[in-house]
């Protein structure tokens, strides 16, 4: 008995206008995980993306908000399985490895592997796109500590506990960035595995809007630190409130060390009511602080609450037995 026998594994396939390659990749997931169920979310397609993922022996939803993120939120909900399979339906990702990348996640009791993205080609990436995801991913690495190589990949085997526990509020492509970032804050077990990201077939195209997707997902990288780390975020917005004080302040202190006088009483007002607001914006960042404290505990005890691989697998072996 394999371990694909012994879990209940979903293949999960967010799509928008990817009836050139959908059934190509639904079949290529079906040989590689012949027990998996293989489901196509249709993010309201104007094409018969829908059509040819259920010809090609898929499971068929449809999520009409549009947005990778509520896709995702959607497939989360309404997906019941022991492990997790996401990826795109553009055939850029590999799915003759996620066999490999189940086996990483079931050996060693992992919440999530991610399937590091290593191009096979130089049109594999659009201009800009290498260096938008390394920014990204470095700034991710520098804010919340240790990070993946690859924090914009869609391709990612989850546990169950991870996905059911995963409270989403990102709406786009934004959504791998916030998923890196909860498991960050939680300290789950996770990997990372180098995988082939191909060329999107000639009549496909990318969803991903370079601009206004990676400000966007720079907004939520610092809306997700005012969150997850507030004592950093305002301790250096009082520090440079700080300094700015003792900036306008330096000709003041100079005219009354040479004449004894204070002779800017405005200025003199400004640096102190800056120095107030910046003891006021670190005392909020404290507070916060404990108030993402309680946050954490409460997120924990919902991942605590369901099963681990190692317990699914146990119960199954269990149940085999009786």
């Amino acid at each position: 008995m394999t371990i694909f026998d012994q879990y209940r594994i979903a293949v999960l396939l967010p799509c928008y206008n990817e009836a050139s390659s959908i059934a190509n990749v639904v079949a290529v997931f079906k040989e590689s995980l012949p027990t998996a169920d293989i489901y196509v979310f249709d993010n309201n397609s104007t094409d018969n993306t829908a059509e040819k993922a259920l010809s090609a022996g898929a499971i068929v939803r449809r999520e009409t908000n549009r947005g990778k993120g509520n896709v995702v939120r959607r497939m989360f909900s309404d997906v019941e399985a022991d492990i997790f399979v996401m990826a795109d339906g553009d055939e850029t990702y590999d799915p003759t490895v996620a066999p490999e990348l189940i086996r990483k996640l079931v050996d060693e009791n992992l919440d999530m592997v991610v399937g590091s993205r290593v191009a096979t080609e130089a049109q594999s990436y659009r201009a800009g796109h290498k260096f938008g995801n390394r920014m990204l991913t470095g700034l991710v690495k520098r804010l919340f500590g240790y990070g993946f190589e690859d924090i914009l990949s869609g391709y990612r085997v989850m546990s169950r506990r991870f996905v059911k526990s995963f409270p989403i509020h990102s709406h786009g492509f934004e959504i791998e960035t916030e998923m890196s970032v909860h498991v960050l804050q939680l300290q789950l077990p996770v990997a990372e595995v180098p995988t082939k990201y191909g060329v999107r077939p000639d009549d496909s195209q990318s969803k991903l809007r370079t601009y206004r997707d990676g400000f966007r997902i720079l907004f939520t990288i610092i809306s997700l630190l005012t969150t997850e780390r507030p004592r950093l975020f305002y301790g250096v917005f009082a520090l440079l409130l700080t300094l700015l004080s003792f900036g306008l302040a330096m000709p003041i202190f100079c005219d009354y060390f040479a004449t004894g006088e204070v002779k800017r009483f405005p200025t003199a007002f400004l640096c102190l009511g800056l120095v107030l607001l910046a003891v006021q914006v670190l005392v909020f960042g404290f507070l916060l602080h404990s108030v993402r404290r309680g946050r954490i505990e409460m997120k924990r005890l919902a991942y605590l609450a369901q099963k681990s691989p190692d317990d699914v697998c146990i119960k199954t072996s269990n149940d085999r037995v009786k």
